[in-house]
C-alpha cells in the first residue's frame, strides 16, 4: 500500500495504523485463495455471455412497453437468457417479486396443494420462511393453512445433507425437498453444489417424480455450476442479491422446468394469463447488464469474505467458513459472543457506506423476524445485500453476518472500519494487533 492510500485511509476514514498494518499482513496469505476465485470467475463470466449471445440480445431488447406489458421483448429475452444460464427449461424472471422469500413463497405456493407435504433437508428454513410454511406465527395464507404439511431432516457432521435420513421421511404424501443453500441466520456452512448432487440422485431414486426445489440465495455464481446443473428442478432467488450484480433495482426469479414455471407464473398473475403478462418498468436492461456484471461482483465479495475470515479468525474468533473452507454462497458468519460487539462492528461497516454512512444502526424488530435485528446496509439499492453489508439477529451467541461487496476494496474497507470501531470502544485488545 502506498502513502497515499495509507494517509486517506488514516485522516479522511480514522484508522489506526495498527488495523491497516494488521488487515494487510493478513492479506498477504489470501492470494492463493483469491487466485482460485479467480479461475471461477473467469468461467462464470465467459458462460453468461455465451448466454446473451445464444439468445441474440439486441439493443431493441431494451424498449419496453405499457399496461399489461403485452409483447415485451426485453422481458422475454431476459427470462430466455436466465434459463441459458441456469441451464433450465425456463425462467420467471420479475421486478414486481418483492425479494427472494417472495420468490421462495410463490414457488412454493405455485407447486404444493391441500394435503401435499414438503420436506426440508437442510434443517430449519431462514426465519422468514418459517411463517410462510406456518411453522412460526400464524400467518394469513400460509402453506400450513392450505393444509400443506412439513417436515424436515437436520444435516450432520460437516453440514452435509443426511441421505439415509432423507430417503426414510418420504412418505406417499411427500411431493417437494427444499434444499436451502447458503447459511441463512444459522451457524453453518453452506450446501455444496457436489452434495446436492449426491442427495438429489438418491432421492430421484427413491421416488423419480418428486420435485427437488433449492433455495439458490446467495450461492449464484460461487461456483462454476449451479443446482439445475446437477438434477434441481427448480431454483429461485433475489436480484438484489448476487445475479443482479448490485445493478438490478429490484425483483426475484425462479428457473427450473417449464411445466413448474407454468403453474408458479399462474400464481403469479392468473391461470391463463400466466407469463404472458406483466410491465417489467423499464428494468431490464439494468436487470441483464447486473447479471452480465455478476460473476466479477460476486467474486469481489468473496475474496472480502475470505479476507474477514482471516482477520477475525486470526484474532480469536469463530468464523464460519473458515479460511480455507470451500464456499458455496458469499456469506461469512462471525461469532462475537457479545451484543455490544455485534453493534459496534455492524456501525463500523455501516460508516464505511458510500450512502447513509453517517447513520447510527441499532436493532430493531424488523418484519418476518422473531428477535430484533440489526443491519448495517448503506447501499444503492434498499436491502441489496450483494452490496457490502452486515446484519445479526440479537441472539446467543451473537453471530453476524457480512456479505456482498461491489468492489473488493470496499470490502477491505469496511472490514477496517468494523474493527477500528471494535478497538476505539475498547472491545480487542490492541495488543492483539501487533504485528
Amino acid at each position: 500500500m502506498n502513502s497515499l492510500t495509507r494517509n486517506i485511509l488514516c485522516k479522511q476514514f480514522d484508522i489506526d495504523n495498527s488495523i491497516i498494518d494488521y488487515v494487510l499482513n493478513i492479506e498477504k496469505d489470501l492470494k492463493h485463495l483469491h487466485d482460485k476465485i479467480n479461475a471461477t470467475k473467469e468461467y462464470n463470466q465467459f458462460k453468461v455471455l455465451s448466454a446473451f449471445q445464444d439468445a441474440n440480445l439486441a439493443a431493441t431488447h431494451f424498449n419496453w412497453t405499457t399496461g399489461y406489458g403485452y409483447d415485451d421483448e426485453g422481458r422475454d429475452k431476459v427470462e430466455e437468457i436466465y434459463a441459458k444460464v441456469f441451464n433450465a427449461q425456463d425462467a420467471l424472471v420479475r421486478a414486481n417479486i418483492a425479494s427472494g422469500t417472495h420468490a421462495l413463497s410463490l414457488t412454493l405456493g405455485g407447486i404444493l396443494r391441500p394435503n401435499d407435504e414438503m420436506l426440508s433437508i437442510t434443517g430449519l428454513p431462514y426465519d422468514t420462511m418459517q411463517k410462510v410454511i406456518g411453522i412460526k406465527g400464524n400467518m394469513k395464507g400460509s402453506l400450513k393453512e392450505y393444509n400443506i404439511t412439513y417436515n424436515q431432516v437436520n444435516l450432520i457432521e460437516n453440514n452435509k445433507i443426511d441421505i439415509n435420513a432423507t430417503i426414510e421421511a418420504i412418505t406417499d404424501i411427500t411431493k417437494l425437498i427444499l434444499i436451502q443453500r447458503s447459511t441463512g441466520y444459522s451457524d453453518r456452512k453452506a450446501v455444496e453444489i457436489d452434495n446436492m448432487k449426491e442427495a438429489i440422485k438418491a432421492i430421484k431414486e427413491k421416488k423419480k417424480d418428486i420435485i427437488v426445489m433449492v433455495d439458490n440465495c446467495y450461492g449464484e455464481f460461487v461456483e462454476t455450476i449451479e443446482p439445475t446443473d446437477v438434477g434441481a428442478d427448480i431454483i429461485a432467488g433475489s436480484l438484489i442479491k448476487n445475479p443482479g450484480g448490485g445493478l438490478a433495482l429490484a425483483g426475484g426469479y425462479v428457473v427450473g422446468k417449464k411445466d413448474l414455471i407454468e403453474a408458479i407464473s399462474n400464481r403469479l398473475t392468473a391461470p391463463g394469463i400466466g407469463k404472458d403478462c406483466g410491465l417489467t418498468y423499464g428494468t431490464s436492461r439494468l436487470t441483464l447488464q447486473g447479471l452480465f456484471l455478476a460473476p466479477h461482483v460476486v467474486s469481489e465479495a468473496l475474496k472480502g469474505a475470505i479476507l474477514s475470515a482471516g482477520v477475525f479468525d486470526s484474532l480469536g474468533f469463530n468464523v464460519l467458513p473458515a479460511v480455507n473452507d470451500k464456499r458455496s454462497d458469499i456469506i461469512q458468519a462471525i461469532e462475537f459472543n457479545d451484543p455490544e460487539k455485534v453493534v459496534k462492528f455492524c456501525q463500523g461497516i455501516q460508516s464505511a457506506s458510500p450512502v447513509d454512512s453517517f447513520v447510527l444502526p441499532l436493532p430493531w424488530d424488523m418484519p418476518g423476524y422473531s428477535e430484533p435485528v440489526i443491519m448495517a446496509a448503506g447501499a444503492f439499492i434498499q436491502g441489496s445485500s450483494i452490496e457490502l453489508s452486515a446484519d445479526a439477529p440479537m441472539r446467543t451467541p451473537y453471530w453476524v453476518y457480512l456479505q456482498g461487496g461491489l468492489t473488493y476494496e470496499h470490502c477491505k474497507l469496511g472490514i477496517m472500519k468494523g474493527l477500528n470501531n471494535l478497538l476505539k470502544n475498547k472491545l480487542i485488545d490492541k495488543n492483539k494487533l501487533n504485528i
